[in-house]
């Protein structure tokens, strides 16, 4: 009973770590990487699909993508979308192909990007937290229906406290690793 409900908390825990992967990526460093624009979707024949499944997005050098769409049509439509989306992007077109490039970040909106990656750090360390205060509450109700001991009770927390100290730890190295990437110049 104990181990699925540590199982149950590390599969919990894994996913807050991944979401905070996900975030994070979104955040957008001096390089060019194909998933900063991951968020961006375009208008395809009557519905929103990611741009990733429109076009092929590649990275040119250290500061320019290239898209390549698949239809001809698409060009405005993508160019439109890259425009509108809060990435702070401006495309250029040269025939099918559309070049973004990434402009440099000053030392203000690099302190504004680190502020919001602590935040989603946080938000995650906030989740993984709660992971445990949910697993050591199962536990807790299954000493009180007399279905565990308080040795194993203890052993659980004990052992659900690892995994969370683990994935906080996680957290922290993710982050720092993020601030490294966005004071890069």
């Amino acid at each position: 009973m104990i181990n699925d409900i540590k199982k149950d908390a590390e599969s919990r825990m894994k996913k807050s770590v991944e979401a905070l992967h996900g975030n994070l990526n979104k955040i957008r460093t001096g390089r060019a990487h194909s998933s900063i624009l991951d968020s961006v979707t375009v208008e395809y024949y009557g519905s929103q699909v990611p741009l990733n499944q429109v076009a092929n997005i590649n990275t040119e050098d250290a500061r320019t993508l290239s898209i390549v769409p698949w239809e001809q049509s698409m060009v405005p439509k993508i160019e439109k979308a890259i425009m509108t989306s809060d990435l702070g992007l401006n495309p250029s077109t040269a025939g099918n192909n559309i070049r973004v490039p990434m402009p440099m970040l000053t030392e203000e909106t690099r302190k504004g990007y680190i502020k919001q990656a602590r935040h989603e750090a946080e938000n995650a360390r906030v989740a993984v937290r709660n992971v445990r205060r949910d697993a050591n509450g199962d536990i807790k109700s299954l000493l009180k229906e007399k279905e565990i001991t308080e040795d194993e009770q203890r052993q659980g927390e004990e052992a659900i406290q690892k995994l969370t100290d683990k994935y906080i730890a996680e957290i922290d190295k993710t982050l720092e690793s993020k601030e490294r990437d966005l004071m890069q110049i």
